[in-house]
């Protein structure tokens, strides 16, 4: 299987250290071997190590090194947000930032959930199994 994720500009890519931790960003340009150029709406234009972004799928077309509402269009057009939270790794970090949001009432709430459901599921189980025998 090929590798698919090349570092280009216009890659949109997720900061995985730092402050910035999370955040959505375009490669705009590539500075040497180990470092580019990132930008996203929210951000100012900052250079960045290789080893704190982790690569998406997504990619827009933009030109090298935009200026910031070239960029912002192109964000728009090419939806990525939208993109993004459809994905599943977008979903996955949704799910674990509202997790590390709950307070414990509502752990406690999921708790009784999960185990209604379980109870359901085996209760469903055991009538398919009598009716298997």
């Amino acid at each position: 299987m090929p590798f698919k994720r090349f570092v280009e500009i216009g890659r949109v890519a997720l900061i995985n250290y730092g402050k910035d931790y999370g955040r959505l960003v375009v490669i705009v340009d590539v500075i040497d071997q180990t470092r580019a150029l990132v930008d996203a709406p929210d951000m100012e234009r900052s250079p960045i190590n290789f080893k704190r972004l982790s690569l998406t799928d997504l990619k827009i077309d933009i030109k090298r090194v935009p200026k910031k509402k070239d960029l912002i269009k192109a964000l728009e057009a090419a939806d990525v947000k939208n993109k993004w939270a459809k994905s599943s790794w977008g979903r996955k970090l949704i799910v674990k930032k509202t997790r590390a949001a709950l307070n414990d009432f509502d752990r406690f709430k999921i708790m009784l959930a999960k185990i209604k459901r379980a109870a359901g599921v085996r209760q469903e189980l055991a009538k398919l199994k009598k009716t298997a025998a």
